[in-house]
């Protein structure tokens, strides 16, 4: 019952973030994105993340390190901005990690790195021209996020049950919504960007939490 009530708040309050989005009401969006990232770490915790070992705890410190994206995210500082691509990435570095201790196909980690190798490069492509001086940030971050999804489709693969299945799906989830923040930050600002992206990030944590307990 408290996970469900902890997916429950998560749900309401990234609906009430992306309201305050298009309500551009600062103070709103800071409390109701707080409450959907301290949600879905207390879910992973509440429902025995950490007792499933080195992969619990290393979901869990991307969780963490998620959440501390998302409060630096908060300020459209440049800064701040970098401050939470750290954050990101490193959280990626954590799920791989993870996805790595559970056991990977190697061959499927490589297949899927030749296509996810090109998606990186036509969405680097994308943004080179507007990134100015975050080039290379912004270069590493893609190519972990990449790594990170090959590694869960490696850990799906090398043993398809629910539980890495539901990784899997939610790193392409994680994937996903970065693009959506980046064409945010880069291409064209605006309140759009975040309603699918939001909705598609906080599920995509909900998904981590939950799916390493059964995987």
């Amino acid at each position: 019952m408290v996970e469900q009530g902890l997916v429950g708040v998560c749900a309401v309050s990234t609906l009430a973030l992306v309201g305050a989005e298009f309500a551009e009401h600062a103070l709103a969006k800071a409390v109701t994105k707080t409450i959907a990232a301290s949600s879905f770490v207390a879910l992973a915790v509440v429902g025995g993340a950490l007792a499933q070992g080195a992969v619990g705890v290393a979901v869990v410190a991307g969780l963490c390190l998620s959440m501390v994206g998302d409060l630096c995210l908060l300020s459209r500082e440049k800064r701040w901005f970098l401050g939470g691509l750290v954050a990101f990435l490193l959280a990626h570095i954590a799920y791989a990690v993870g996805f790595g201790m559970l056991g990977l196909s190697l061959g499927a980690v490589a297949v899927a790195a030749v296509p996810l190798a090109g998606v990186a490069l036509l969405v680097w492509r994308w943004l080179a021209p507007t990134v100015g001086p975050l080039g290379r940030p912004v270069q590493a971050y893609i190519t972990v996020i990449s790594l990170m999804v090959a590694f869960a489709v490696g850990a799906a693969v090398a043993d398809p049950t629910p539980g890495r299945v539901g990784l899997l799906v939610s790193a392409i989830g994680f994937f996903l919504s970065d693009l959506c923040v980046a064409r945010d930050r880069f291409v064209s600002s605006g309140p759009q960007n975040r309603a699918i992206g939001l909705p598609l990030y906080f599920g995509s944590q909900v998904g981590f939490a939950l799916s390493v307990v059964v995987a």
